[in-house]
Protein backbone atom coordinates (compact mmCIF):
# COMPACT_ATOMS: atom_id res chain seq x y z
CA UNK A 1 0.00 0.00 0.00
CA UNK A 2 1.71 3.63 -0.90
CA UNK A 3 0.24 6.72 -1.12
CA UNK A 4 1.66 8.67 -4.16
CA UNK A 5 2.03 12.87 -3.42
CA UNK A 6 -1.09 13.43 -5.19
CA UNK A 7 -3.12 12.55 -2.13
CA UNK A 8 -4.97 9.58 -3.91
CA UNK A 9 -4.20 6.03 -1.80
CA UNK A 10 -3.04 3.32 -3.95
CA UNK A 11 -3.93 -0.46 -2.64
CA UNK A 12 -3.26 -3.72 -4.38
CA UNK A 13 -2.94 -1.59 -7.73
CA UNK A 14 -6.13 0.33 -7.23
CA UNK A 15 -6.69 3.74 -6.87
CA UNK A 16 -8.96 4.78 -3.55
CA UNK A 17 -9.47 8.53 -3.98
CA UNK A 18 -12.19 8.44 -0.86
CA UNK A 19 -14.75 6.58 1.09
CA UNK A 20 -16.71 3.89 -0.85
CA UNK A 21 -19.38 1.80 -0.24
CA UNK A 22 -17.12 -1.17 -0.86
CA UNK A 23 -15.80 -0.95 2.53
CA UNK A 24 -17.52 -0.42 5.86
CA UNK A 25 -16.17 0.55 9.41
CA UNK A 26 -17.40 -0.51 12.69
CA UNK A 27 -15.74 1.03 15.47
CA UNK A 28 -15.01 0.25 19.05
CA UNK A 29 -17.00 3.19 19.77
CA UNK A 30 -20.58 3.52 17.92
CA UNK A 31 -20.33 6.81 15.80
CA UNK A 32 -24.45 7.02 14.93
CA UNK A 33 -25.99 10.59 13.74
CA UNK A 34 -27.78 11.79 17.21
CA UNK A 35 -30.40 13.40 15.44
CA UNK A 36 -31.63 10.18 13.63
CA UNK A 37 -33.37 7.18 14.68
CA UNK A 38 -31.92 3.81 14.50
CA UNK A 39 -34.48 3.63 11.52
CA UNK A 40 -32.75 6.86 9.62
CA UNK A 41 -29.15 5.52 11.01
CA UNK A 42 -28.94 2.23 8.95
CA UNK A 43 -31.46 3.75 6.10
CA UNK A 44 -29.14 6.38 5.18
CA UNK A 45 -26.32 3.70 4.46
CA UNK A 46 -28.76 1.29 2.55
CA UNK A 47 -30.01 4.36 0.50
CA UNK A 48 -26.52 5.17 -0.21
CA UNK A 49 -25.65 2.00 -1.42
CA UNK A 50 -28.83 0.75 -3.27
CA UNK A 51 -30.77 3.63 -3.70
CA UNK A 52 -30.49 3.95 -7.19
CA UNK A 53 -31.69 0.31 -7.94
CA UNK A 54 -33.91 -0.49 -5.79
CA UNK A 55 -37.55 0.71 -4.70
CA UNK A 56 -38.29 2.13 -1.38
CA UNK A 57 -40.30 -0.98 -0.03
CA UNK A 58 -36.83 -3.08 -1.08
CA UNK A 59 -34.82 -0.66 1.09
CA UNK A 60 -37.30 -0.50 3.79
CA UNK A 61 -37.07 -4.34 4.14
CA UNK A 62 -33.62 -3.91 3.67
CA UNK A 63 -33.24 -1.97 6.87
CA UNK A 64 -35.42 -3.64 8.19
CA UNK A 65 -33.93 -7.24 8.53
CA UNK A 66 -30.42 -5.67 9.50
CA UNK A 67 -32.27 -4.29 12.55
CA UNK A 68 -33.87 -7.74 13.17
CA UNK A 69 -30.24 -9.29 12.86
CA UNK A 70 -29.25 -7.76 15.80
CA UNK A 71 -32.19 -7.60 17.92
CA UNK A 72 -33.39 -4.31 17.44
CA UNK A 73 -36.85 -4.23 15.19
CA UNK A 74 -38.56 -2.69 18.82
CA UNK A 75 -36.24 0.61 18.16
CA UNK A 76 -36.41 1.60 15.23
CA UNK A 77 -38.35 4.53 16.15
CA UNK A 78 -35.80 5.40 19.03
CA UNK A 79 -33.04 7.97 18.91
CA UNK A 80 -29.19 7.32 19.98
CA UNK A 81 -29.97 9.06 23.39
CA UNK A 82 -32.65 6.52 24.53
CA UNK A 83 -31.20 3.10 23.92
CA UNK A 84 -28.37 1.79 26.02
CA UNK A 85 -24.58 1.91 24.57
CA UNK A 86 -24.72 -1.55 23.96
CA UNK A 87 -28.06 -1.08 21.36
CA UNK A 88 -26.05 1.80 20.03
CA UNK A 89 -23.48 -1.06 18.76
CA UNK A 90 -25.51 -3.17 17.78
CA UNK A 91 -27.14 0.03 15.45
CA UNK A 92 -23.90 1.08 14.11
CA UNK A 93 -23.37 -3.11 13.47
CA UNK A 94 -26.55 -3.35 11.68
CA UNK A 95 -25.75 -0.20 9.81
CA UNK A 96 -22.42 -1.27 8.60
CA UNK A 97 -23.70 -5.28 7.68
CA UNK A 98 -26.89 -4.03 5.59
CA UNK A 99 -23.99 -1.93 3.11
CA UNK A 100 -23.25 -5.91 2.33
CA UNK A 101 -19.33 -4.40 2.13
CA UNK A 102 -17.00 -6.19 0.17
CA UNK A 103 -14.47 -5.50 2.82
CA UNK A 104 -15.80 -5.32 7.04
CA UNK A 105 -13.18 -3.44 8.94
CA UNK A 106 -14.09 -4.11 12.81
CA UNK A 107 -12.21 -2.63 15.71
CA UNK A 108 -13.83 -4.46 18.87
CA UNK A 109 -17.34 -4.44 17.36
CA UNK A 110 -18.52 -7.03 20.52
CA UNK A 111 -16.83 -5.40 23.01
CA UNK A 112 -19.88 -3.41 24.84
CA UNK A 113 -22.30 -6.48 24.05
CA UNK A 114 -23.22 -9.03 26.95
CA UNK A 115 -22.24 -12.67 26.26
CA UNK A 116 -25.26 -13.29 24.46
CA UNK A 117 -25.64 -11.34 21.89
CA UNK A 118 -22.25 -11.15 21.17
CA UNK A 119 -22.06 -14.80 20.59
CA UNK A 120 -25.27 -14.11 18.33
CA UNK A 121 -23.74 -11.58 16.27
CA UNK A 122 -20.68 -14.00 16.02
CA UNK A 123 -22.61 -16.40 14.93
CA UNK A 124 -24.69 -14.31 12.19
CA UNK A 125 -21.35 -12.37 10.88
CA UNK A 126 -20.31 -15.56 10.06
CA UNK A 127 -23.30 -16.36 8.22
CA UNK A 128 -23.21 -13.30 6.19
CA UNK A 129 -19.57 -13.57 5.46
CA UNK A 130 -20.45 -16.97 3.60
CA UNK A 131 -22.67 -15.69 1.63
CA UNK A 132 -21.34 -12.32 1.09
CA UNK A 133 -17.19 -13.57 0.46
CA UNK A 134 -16.90 -10.00 1.94
CA UNK A 135 -13.62 -9.57 3.68
CA UNK A 136 -13.45 -9.21 7.47
CA UNK A 137 -10.45 -7.72 9.02
CA UNK A 138 -11.11 -7.67 12.60
CA UNK A 139 -9.62 -6.08 15.77
CA UNK A 140 -9.84 -8.60 18.85
CA UNK A 141 -8.34 -9.14 22.27
CA UNK A 142 -10.55 -12.15 22.86
CA UNK A 143 -8.77 -15.30 21.73
CA UNK A 144 -11.79 -17.84 21.73
CA UNK A 145 -13.63 -14.77 19.25
CA UNK A 146 -10.20 -14.92 17.34
CA UNK A 147 -9.76 -18.67 16.84
CA UNK A 148 -13.73 -19.02 16.01
CA UNK A 149 -14.50 -16.57 13.21
CA UNK A 150 -10.56 -16.38 11.92
CA UNK A 151 -9.38 -18.02 8.64
CA UNK A 152 -5.91 -16.70 9.96
CA UNK A 153 -5.26 -14.48 12.72
CA UNK A 154 -1.95 -11.92 12.80
CA UNK A 155 -0.92 -11.70 16.32
CA UNK A 156 1.43 -8.10 17.23
CA UNK A 157 3.98 -7.94 19.64
CA UNK A 158 3.94 -5.79 22.81
CA UNK A 159 4.35 -2.16 23.12
CA UNK A 160 3.41 1.23 21.50
CA UNK A 161 5.68 0.48 18.63
CA UNK A 162 3.97 -3.09 17.86
CA UNK A 163 4.70 -4.86 14.86
CA UNK A 164 3.73 -7.98 13.65
CA UNK A 165 4.88 -11.27 15.61
CA UNK A 166 2.99 -14.49 14.05
CA UNK A 167 0.71 -15.59 11.98
CA UNK A 168 -1.60 -18.49 12.36
CA UNK A 169 -3.60 -20.02 9.62
CA UNK A 170 -6.73 -21.88 11.44
CA UNK A 171 -7.43 -24.37 9.43
CA UNK A 172 -11.01 -25.38 11.21
CA UNK A 173 -13.96 -26.43 8.46
CA UNK A 174 -16.78 -23.87 7.71
CA UNK A 175 -19.35 -23.96 8.68
CA UNK A 176 -18.36 -23.61 12.40
CA UNK A 177 -20.50 -24.71 14.77
CA UNK A 178 -19.59 -23.00 18.56
CA UNK A 179 -20.95 -25.86 20.46
CA UNK A 180 -18.91 -28.80 18.75
CA UNK A 181 -16.09 -26.49 18.60
CA UNK A 182 -15.64 -26.96 22.50
CA UNK A 183 -14.90 -30.58 22.34
CA UNK A 184 -12.85 -30.13 18.91
CA UNK A 185 -9.08 -31.24 19.31
CA UNK A 186 -8.06 -28.72 16.05
CA UNK A 187 -10.06 -25.55 18.05
CA UNK A 188 -8.34 -26.33 21.13
CA UNK A 189 -4.69 -26.21 19.21
CA UNK A 190 -5.38 -23.43 17.97
CA UNK A 191 -6.25 -21.38 21.23
CA UNK A 192 -3.44 -22.80 22.78
CA UNK A 193 -1.06 -21.54 19.90
CA UNK A 194 -2.46 -18.09 20.42
CA UNK A 195 -1.82 -18.17 23.96
CA UNK A 196 1.92 -19.37 23.82
CA UNK A 197 2.60 -16.52 21.35
CA UNK A 198 0.93 -13.57 23.19
CA UNK A 199 1.79 -15.19 26.83
CA UNK A 200 4.68 -17.23 26.46
CA UNK A 201 6.65 -15.92 23.78
CA UNK A 202 6.32 -12.04 24.06
CA UNK A 203 6.16 -11.87 27.95
CA UNK A 204 9.47 -13.70 28.00
CA UNK A 205 11.48 -12.94 24.85
CA UNK A 206 14.83 -13.20 26.94
CA UNK A 207 13.83 -17.15 27.75
CA UNK A 208 12.75 -17.45 24.44
CA UNK A 209 15.76 -16.97 23.01
CA UNK A 210 18.28 -19.33 25.15
CA UNK A 211 15.52 -21.80 24.75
Amino acid sequence: MTKPSSGVLLCAGREIAGPSPEGAVVFQNHSLLPWLTCYGNVYLAVERVFGGKESKAQLRERMLAALALVGLSHAENKNPHEISGGMKQRVDIARALSMEPKVLLMDEPFGALDALTRAHLQDELIKIVAATQSTVVMVTHDMDEAVLLSDRIVMLTNGPAATIGEVLDVKLARPRDRVALANDAGYHACRSAVLDSLYRKQLNPVIEKAA
